[in-house]
């Protein structure tokens, strides 16, 4: 049954994507977990024990996440696929990488403003090759984190697993940094993201090399990805950068330090353009093809048997 609910929810993600005329109106659920994470932030990160603080706050977010979509599961369904369709990104994701490849194509300015968008690294000085790659490690990533890993956790945990992974990687992206104020309160968040991403990860990376026809050079895909700065957004990096026969990663500026980074499938073309962007969308959406047809094929044989 989970399967064929996923399907569904993956189809109608793919078809509304996020309406404007919706969330204009109520908020969307990244906002209100957005605003649980800022709130436990700001009651519990001070003064000592800041660490089991952090603890604490993922365990209450968890809490709450999983009786939320238990709660909504109990509405049959037509809930559950309207709920998971709304935690899935493909079309919101795609839509925003898009913009990148369509501001280069007006002006570096419009490019540069797309991409700051999506990414937290600083493109203030970015050339359109930076900024295109920029755009497509943004979409690399974020097709495992926004895609594949809510698909994977809706299917382990039903509404409240893809709830509590939504949760978790809320939380990550405000306070999973290692900064002085969230680098004790945060670890709780960061390690669990880290956890719940490390099998949807691999299975990203493997989606985008299966449709890009270079599982054969799968070895140097996982070299590549072991040495990213990241223990999971190096994996779908190298497989989409390696199906494109492009150079990912490599130095960038956060804050306005430059952080010498390793390059991703570094000897291959660096000097990328808005039809790369483009190349990337489409392979995303190839390979969200092979999940819906997997899920849809493998939905059919449990039911026959």
């Amino acid at each position: 049954m989970s399967l064929f609910l996923l399907a569904l929810a993956m189809i109608l993600d793919a078809v509304a994507g996020e309406p404007r005329w919706l969330w204009s109106r109520a908020p969307h659920p990244a906002i209100i977990m957005g605003k649980a994470v800022g709130a436990l932030d700001k009651a519990l990160n001070a003064g000592s024990g800041r660490r089991i603080k952090g603890v604490l706050a993922v365990l209450l977010l968890v809490i709450c996440a999983g009786l939320t979509g238990w709660v909504i599961s109990l509405f049959g369904p037509v809930a559950e696929i309207i709920a998971a369709a709304i935690l899935l990104a493909q079309k919101s994701l795609v839509d925003h990488v898009r913009a990148v490849s369509d501001g280069l194509r007006q002006s570096d300015e419009a490019g540069r403003a797309a991409v700051a968008m999506i990414v937290s690294r600083d493109v203030s000085q970015s050339t359109p090759s930076d900024t295109a790659r920029a755009a497509i490690e943004s979409l690399s990533e974020n097709f495992s984190d926004g895609v594949i890993a809510p698909a994977f956790w809706f299917l382990i945990g039903g509404l409240p697993g893809i709830m509590i992974y939504k949760a978790v990687n809320t939380a990550d992206s405000m306070i999973g940094y290692l900064t002085p104020r969230h680098a004790a309160f945060g670890w709780a968040a960061a390690r669990l993201d880290d956890l719940l991403n490390w099998v949807p990860a691999r299975l990203s990376a493997g989606l985008i090399a299966a449709m890009g026809d270079v599982m054969g050079t799968w070895a140097a895909v996982v070299v590549d990805a072991k040495g990213h700065r990241s223990p999971n957004a190096g994996w779908p990096e190298a497989a989409m950068a390696r199906a494109l026969n492009i150079a990912l990663a490599g130095p960038r500026s956060y804050h306005g330090t430059v952080q010498p980074l390793a390059w991703v499938n570094g000897s291959a073309r660096r000097d990328l353009t808005p039809a790369d962007i483009d190349a990337a969308v489409a392979m995303v959406w190839k390979a969200w093809g092979l999940v819906l047809g997997l899920v849809l094929v493998t939905g059919g044989i449990s039911w026959v048997f």
